[in-house]
């Protein structure tokens, strides 16, 4: 047994000693404070209640009162009402009853980004595209995608009635749907990246209920259908979930005895340890995984776990920083109290918790001097650092999309001509979007009268408006021959960002005719994250030095 490897198991001991012969004690002063201010508050809040010049709501003064007072913690413990207690069930048990859709917001309206194989939207002909104009009788411009979602979801055999605005379809179509239960899959893509089929790939979105079980079945698929001598884990944009979850995971890449994740409170009861335990099912061959600074909390302690542990190559972007560990406790009336009660370590020791989380500070801020930052090793006595979160070993920082992409896909324009190309096309089989097609796409965004206006010309704009109500108005001119440069700079945005745009516009109608898994294989050819990891997995000795000692 190596020294790390030992050194976990002492440290086990040592908890698990201090529990069994410890216990809490209770500071009477404690309870004699909480005794008294909440004496003087609830006669407070009696008195406004009863004697307030006006009329006032003691159940949003409650509300007010302990939003303030939770407001003074972290940003994680909060009060959780009915609806959102629906949420953290849904991740708890992994399912939900619905029809099976996915709604989202384009271009100011709520549309079905795509219909769930094999459940009742899916099977009656909804499709992605259909612009939602009314749900259980209630007009969906008046709905909030939330408020959407609340109606799609219900009681399992219960009817949903849908009507939609499809392209090409002059009337209005009306579905009759039927709720059923949906099980939520939290690997969303499992493949190869390789001709060979020896890089596998695995698409991890969240880690709700059965994530571990399903990462394991992936990694039975991909050993069944190739021959896997490298692997990626994708936890790009995973905001994490259920702890329990994050140590299964790293459980498939470890053999037995090696720490994963301790927790630590205030109370030694949040005091845990948490290890490995089965032989691992993937052990030996090269591992990578992607992270970016959406990927927080159990992310981060699968991605801090393999990176302590010298198991797995980082690729990416810091991650969110968010090692704060959370318990739900019930309250009356269905609501419930999300309370941070300890924070997670990793097995160096490291906190990854981003140091400034409270309300008042800058929460998740993208530096911290080196001075409040400690240093720890990993097994193979690499330094790593705490207070930022997760720093991966190989730094990618994609190319930024340019004004003219962000107005493209703020204002939905790949969506809504991809309604048009499938309303009158019955397949798309192309490796890439052609000339004409992209040519199509120009004349339609001409059609469209589209328009975005960059920062020069809304600064342009401005001072000939000011100029013209002073007697300058003759300095309007160069203002005009300046602003024409700048349309022509725009006009010639099109050719500069092409490529992007024909990637978008690619992988948009990808997803019409071959659904999302469809999108997720035809991006990963030119995602760098994943060429990068490629490339990493490809070149063993890179790999081994990457996790070797540093001097």
């Amino acid at each position: 047994m190596n020294a790390f490897k030992k050194r976990i198991f002492l440290s086990g001991l040592g908890f698990i000693v201090l529990v069994g012969g410890g216990f809490i004690v209770a500071r009477p002063d404690l309870y004699f404070s909480i005794k008294k201010n909440f004496t003087i508050f609830s006669e407070v809040f009696r008195m406004v209640s009863i004697d307030y010049v006006d009329e006032v709501d003691p159940g949003q003064l409650v509300h007010t009162a302990i939003d303030a007072m939770l407001g003074t913690l972290d940003p994680y413990t909060v009060l959780i009402d009915e609806q959102e207690n629906q949420e953290l069930n849904i991740i708890a048990t992994g399912k939900y009853a619905g029809p099976g859709i996915e709604v989202g917001a384009r271009g100011g309206k709520i549309v079905v980004i795509a219909p769930i194989e094999g459940y009742s939207a899916y099977r009656k002909g909804v499709k992605a595209g259909d612009v939602i104009l009314s749900l259980n009788g209630l007009r969906a411009e008046n709905l909030s995608i939330e408020e959407v979602e609340n109606q799609l979801r219900g009681e399992p055999n219960t009817d949903v009635k849908l009507v939609v605005k499809r392209y090409g379809i002059e009337q209005p179509v009306t579905f009759e749907l039927k709720r059923q239960e949906i099980v939520i899959h939290n690997v969303t893509y499992s493949g190869f990246v390789d001709p060979d089929s020896t890089i596998g790939y695995i698409l991890i979105r969240r880690f709700a209920q059965n994530t571990a079980s399903e990462v394991k079945q992936a990694l039975i698929r991909l050993e069944k259908n190739g021959h896997l001598r490298g692997l990626i884990l994708d936890l790009r944009n995973n905001p994490g979930g259920l702890l329990s979850e994050a140590v299964g995971t790293v459980d498939l890449f470890e053999p037995p005895g090696y720490e994963v994740v301790s927790t630590k409170g205030r109370n030694p009861e949040n005091n845990s340890t948490y290890y490995t335990s089965t032989p691992a099912l993937y052990a030996g061959n090269g591992l990578v995984v992607l992270q970016n600074n959406g990927s927080a909390s159990a992310s981060e302690i699968v991605a801090g776990a393999l990176q302590d542990l010298d198991r797995a190559v980082i690729v990416g972007q810091r991650s969110f920083g968010k090692g704060l560990v959370q318990i739900v406790k019930p309250l009356a009336y269905n609501t419930a109290l999300k309370l941070t009660t300890a924070k997670y370590y990793t097995p160096s020791g490291r906190c990854i918790q981003a140091i400034n989380y409270t309300h008042d500070q800058d929460y998740g801020a993208e530096m911290v001097p080196d001075s409040l930052r400690k240093a720890f090793v990993t097994q193979n006595g690499r330094t790593v650092y705490d207070g930022m979160g997760i720093e991966p070993d190989i730094q990618i920082q994609p190319d930024k999309p340019g004004l003219l992409q962000i107005a493209l896909l703020q204002q939905s324009q790949y969506f809504f001509f991809a309604n048009r190309y499938t309303a009158s096309h019955s397949e798309f089989v192309s490796q890439s979007v052609s000339d004409s097609l992209f040519s199509a796409f120009q004349n339609y965004l001409n059609e469209q009268h589209f328009h975005y206006q960059i920062p020069t010309q809304r600064y342009l704009s401005q001072l000939k408006t000011r100029l013209m109500t002073t007697d300058s108005a003759l300095a309007v001119q160069p203002l005009d021959i300046l602003d024409s440069l700048v349309v022509r700079h725009k006009e010639q945005a099109f050719a500069r960002e092409a490529p992007e745009i024909r990637k978008e516009l690619y992988l948009e109608l990808v997803s019409r005719y071959q659904g999302q898994k469809g999108k997720i294989h035809a991006e990963l050819s030119f995602d760098p994250y994943v060429l990068r990891a490629v490339k990493v997995l490809h070149n063993r000795d890179q790999y081994d030095r990457i996790l070797a000692i540093k001097n």
